[in-house]
C-alpha cells in the first residue's frame, strides 16, 4: 500500500530480487556492525531496563497501563541502533511516531483492504487506506527531520549508527540503478520501526496478561530467578541457559499469542507442485505460524499456556521444529537476535523488580486478541508491588 505514495517498495513487498538481497543483506550486517548479538548491545538493554524500572517504580502507588513505557523502551534499543540516541519515554517524537506507527498496523484489518488490490476504483474512495498513506507522509516527515540532522553532522569514515552508514553507502554507491538511495532510507528506517516494536512490545504486553492471570507460574520464574542471580548479581543474555523455566515461560507466551499469526508475505518464483496442489508461479504464500503453533501432533498442550510445552522430563528448555515466531525461510525476521535479546532481559529484569498483579477482582484478564496486521491484547492495567529477591 506504502507503494502507491512512494516508488519505492517496502523491504517487506520488494520481490526475491538483486534489490531486495540487497538491501536485506546490508541491514543485516549493520545491524551486527551497531551491536546486535554483542555484548554492547546487551548492556544497552541492561541500561534500558533500568529507566524502565525507575519508571514503573514511580507507577507502584495504583494500577496504570504498562503500553506507552513498554512501547518506548522497546522503540528506543531500535532508536539507538538507528540513530545513535534514546529518547525519554514522553517525547513528542517517540509519543508522534509510535501513535503513527500504531496507527498503520491496526488500519488494514476489515474486509475494505481485501478490495484495495483487486479493485482498482476502490483506491480512490476515502476509505482507510487514504488514513494510512497520510500517516506514512506523517512518519516520513519525522524521519526527515533526523536524517538532516544526520546529514549535518556526518564525519566521513566515522559512522555513528544505521543511518551514517546507510548515508556513507548511498555516496559510495551514486550510480544509476543503485538501490541505495535516501527515499530507500527512509522507508527502510519506517519498516525497521514498525515490525520491530510492535511485536517485541506485544509480546511483553501479552506477557504481563498472562502472568497475572497465572500468578503460579510468575511466581516460579521469580523463585529461579531468585536462586540464580541472588541479591547482587548482574543479569546477562547468557543467564538464560541457568534460567530455564523463566526462558520456556517466554518462549511459551511467544506460542500461544503469536503475535504475527500469518508472518511476511512471500511469493513463488516458478510453478511448484506442492503436497499435490499446484502453485503457480509469482503466488502469494504466507506461513500460518499460528497453525503452527497450535498443531496438535507438534505440542504436548498445544491450547493451553503452560512452560512444559518447552520443557522435558527433566525440567531442560528444548525448542521443538514447529516454534516459529520470527517466521520461516529467506524472510525470517532480521532483528531475530535482538528481539530475543530484548525479550529475555526485559522480562527478566521486570520479574526481578516487581510482583505482577490483575488489579480488577471483579473481572478475569481479557485474552481476546485484537486482530490486525499483529495481535495485539486489549488495553489492560497492572498493578506492581515491589519485591526483592530474597521474597
Amino acid at each position: 500500500m506504502l507503494e502507491c505514495w512512494t516508488r519505492i517498495s517496502s523491504i517487506f513487498s520488494l520481490p526475491y530480487s538483486e534489490v531486495w538481497k540487497e538491501q536485506r543483506r546490508f541491514s543485516v550486517m549493520l545491524f551486527r556492525n551497531f551491536g546486535v548479538g554483542k555484548n554492547v548491545m546487551e548492556e544497552k538493554i541492561l541500561e534500558e531496563a533500568t529507566y524502565l524500572i525507575e519508571a514503573f517504580t514511580e507507577k507502584t502507588s495504583l494500577p496504570f497501563d504498562p503500553y506507552e513505557f513498554i512501547d518506548g523502551a522497546v522503540t528506543n534499543i531500535l532508536s539507538t541502533i538507528l540513530f545513535g540516541k534514546r529518547f525519554e519515554y514522553d517525547s513528542s517524537f517517540l509519543r508522534t511516531l509510535l501513535d503513527l506507527i500504531h496507527q498503520n498496523i491496526k488500519l488494514p484489518a476489515g474486509p475494505w483492504a481485501l478490495l484495495y488490490n483487486a479493485v482498482p476504483l476502490v483506491r480512490r474512495l476515502p476509505l482507510p487506506h487514504q488514513k494510512i498513506l497520510t500517516n506514512a507522509s506523517k512518519i516520513f516527515a519525522l524521519l526527515e527531520k533526523e536524517l538532516d540532522e544526520h546529514k549535518a553532522t556526518l564525519i566521513p569514515g566515522e559512522p555513528r549508527d544505521f543511518t551514517d552508514a546507510y548515508l556513507e553507502e548511498i555516496q559510495k554507491t551514486e550510480r544509476k540503478g543503485s538501490s541505495f538511495e535516501e527515499e530507500q532510507l527512509r522507508v527502510l528506517l519506517s519498516d525497521l520501526f514498525m515490525a520491530g516494536t510492535e511485536t517485541t512490545s506485544g509480546t511483553l504486553l501479552w506477557g504481563f496478561l498472562y502472568l497475572m492471570a497465572f500468578p503460579e507460574i510468575q511466581e516460579k520464574c521469580q523463585k529461579e530467578i531468585d536462586a540464580v542471580l541472588g541479591n547482587n548479581a548482574s543479569l546477562k543474555y547468557e543467564d538464560r541457559v541457568r534460567l530455564p523455566y523463566t526462558n520456556a515461560v517466554i518462549h511459551e507466551i511467544q506460542r500461544i499469542t503469536s503475535i504475527v499469526p500469518l508472518g511476511v508475505a512471500h511469493k513463488s518464483i516458478k510453478d511448484v507442485q506442492l503436497f499435490g496442489y499446484q502453485v503457480p508461479k509469482n503466488t502469494m504464500v504466507f506461513v500460518n505460524l499460528h497453525s503452527a503453533h497450535r498443531d496438535k501432533s507438534q505440542w504436548k498442550f498445544p491450547d493451553e499456556f503452560t512452560p512444559s510445552n518447552f520443557l522435558n522430563e527433566k525440567g531442560e528448555f528444548v525448542k521443538p521444529e514447529a516454534f516459529l515466531a520470527f517466521s520461516a525461510g529467506p524472510r525470517v525476521c532480521l532483528g531475530e537476535n535482538l528481539a530475543r535479546m530484548q525479550l529475555f532481559l526485559f522480562f527478566t529484569s521486570i520479574l526481578r523488580n516487581f510482583q505482577l498483579l490483575w488489579p480488577d477482582k471483579s473481572q478475569a484478564p481479557d485474552f481476546t486478541p485484537h486482530f490486525a496486521i499483529t495481535q495485539s491484547p486489549s488495553p489492560f492495567k497492572v498493578s506492581l508491588k515491589c519485591r526483592q529477591p530474597s521474597e
